[in-house]
């Protein structure tokens, strides 16, 4: 049994939408990386801001009490603003992910049907092959 161009089509079809399913799972991780990244750097500024008000309190400077404290509320808006978006990220990723893993299963799928209707078509090659062989033999048999 010979495999169609059908079949043919549609494993280049699948192979396809795998490879633009995993583009789109990597930009959702980039994306998920750099909004963690993001916050990582907002809880390092809210501490550097509570950093400045203790040392504030020590050298008495209003101004930089003043500039601590705007930059830790600064910060905690930041980290309550990305908090959320961190949330849509990672539930996008997980999205893409099962996209993704769902059409490297239909994909390998339609590779196995065609493994094995290539290895039918082999057997039944080799089949009619003996076969041929097999006649051929008993008519020259029957001649002598």
């Amino acid at each position: 049994m010979a495999v169609s161009r059908a079949m043919r089509r549609l494993q280049q079809v699948l192979e396809i939408q795998e490879s633009e399913c995993l583009a789109a799972m990597e930009s959702a991780r980039a994306e998920l990386t750099q909004l963690e990244q993001n916050l990582v750097r907002s809880i390092a500024r809210e501490r550097g801001g509570r950093r400045l008000v203790a040392a504030s309190a020590t050298t008495g400077e209003i101004v930089d009490r003043i500039a601590g404290i705007e930059e830790t509320g600064s910060a905690r808006r930041l980290t309550a603003a990305l908090e959320p978006r961190i949330a849509e990220a990672q539930a996008a990723l997980d999205a893409t992910r099962r996209e993704f893993l769902s059409k490297r299963v239909e994909r390998r799928q339609t590779e196995t049907l065609i493994e094995e209707a290539e290895a039918a078509g082999k057997v039944e090659a080799a089949r009619r092959a003996q076969k041929n062989l097999d006649d051929w033999f008993l008519s020259r048999r029957a001649r002598t």
